[in-house]
């Protein structure tokens, strides 16, 4: 027979790397929001549990589910196969732990396939994260990298982070960049994806003696930061770079690529433009439609970027703040990891 895993002992194995989890709800459902790393096997496709779901309120509970054993029956030697290839521990998840889940580890205990069912399924999975960053108390040390648009923040955060630095990517575990144009060639994540990553970086950095992340607003994109997060990022060393403007420019157009996305910058644009003196707001937009993408990116940042930035560093005090003065991505880098590493000493 099957057993049942408790979350924190799936979340344990998994930080071990020892089992591997499979979600067997609809490809729409894994899309929406899943445990990070694991597999979509589906119990049922989009369309599937779209005509269950019919039979279910139209006709009964017996209907559909004698129409989804129907519909299992006739892929059951494949669905059975993708799970007998997977080595290992293996634990299998529906929405609450209920039919789906219930069947397939059924029906893969009977084939002799040893299998794990996460009671409560993903949405017992979803409250213990919930419970996690309510009651998460970050105790590390923060270093706040900012620095106007453009400065290569997220460039210098993730190559920090490659080489063994405690960097939480939050643009990364978002993936928005953080701006009325960040969604821009993206797909955002959403709360549900946003919050279950950003547990699994507090987790792995919980040993260390500080963390560094960007100075964001309290929203990127489609989430929202966790208030122990905004406020410990208030009471964090701030570390301000400054780049010269034309590579500010140059980073801002080798990561957005507006001429694969025309369309989408001008509409993002159009929605900031009212906050932009008229005629300047008129000369980038001109600028766009033209496709002289280096000349509307640095209006944009002397006319509303950098005024913004301007603001916003004016509410640390001096003896929070370190500047960092760089010609380039490389020799911020350097900067950066000469300073922490003279603060750990």
């Amino acid at each position: 027979m099957f057993q049942d895993i408790s979350v924190e002992d799936l979340v344990t194995l998994k930080d071990r790397g020892e089992i591997t989890m499979i979600d067997v709800r609809s490809p729409s459902e894994f899309k929406n929001a899943t445990i990070p790393g694991s597999l979509n096997i589906p119990f049922f496709n989009d369309e599937e549990r779209a005509e269950i779901g019919t039979i279910y309120k139209q006709v009964s509970t017996l209907a559909a589910k004698e129409r989804g054993l129907e519909i299992i029956s006739a892929k059951l030697p494949d669905f059975v196969k993708e799970f007998s290839k997977i080595q290992g521990k293996k634990a299998v998840f529906c929405w609450r732990g209920g039919m789906r889940s219930r069947t397939t580890a059924t029906l893969l205990d009977l084939m002799g396939i040893k299998i794990f069912r996460l009671e409560g399924g993903y949405r017992n999975y979803r409250h213990w994260v919930v419970q996690q960053l309510e009651s998460y108390e970050l105790k590390q040390e923060v270093f706040v990298l900012n620095g106007n648009t453009g400065t290569g923040k997220t460039i210098i955060l993730r190559r920090l982070k490659e080489e063994g630095f405690p960097v939480i990517d939050l643009e990364g575990l978002s993936n928005h960049r953080g701006s009325i144009f960040g969604q821009i060639g993206l797909q955002p994540n959403n709360q549900k994806t946003f919050d279950s990553l950003l547990v699994e970086d507090l987790k792995f950095y919980q040993s260390s003696s500080y963390i560094l992340f960007e100075g964001e607003s309290s929203r990127i994109g489609k989430v929202v930061l966790p208030s122990f997060l905004m406020k410990k990022k208030e009471q964090g060393v701030q570390l301000f770079l400054e780049l010269p403007i034309e590579e500010r420019i140059t980073h801002i157009l080798d990561d957005y690529e507006p001429w694969n996305h025309k369309q989408e910058c001008i509409d993002s644009f159009n929605r900031i433009k009212k906050r932009i003196h008229t005629p300047i707001a008129k000369e980038i937009e001109t600028e766009l439609e033209a496709e002289n993408f280096s000349s509307a990116v640095g209006l944009l940042l002397e006319y509303y970027y950098d005024p913004l930035y301007e603001h916003s560093t004016n509410q640390y005090p001096e003896n929070q703040k370190m500047t960092i003065k760089a010609r380039n991505v490389d020799e911020a880098i350097k900067i950066i990891k000469d300073y922490l590493g003279v603060r750990k000493k």
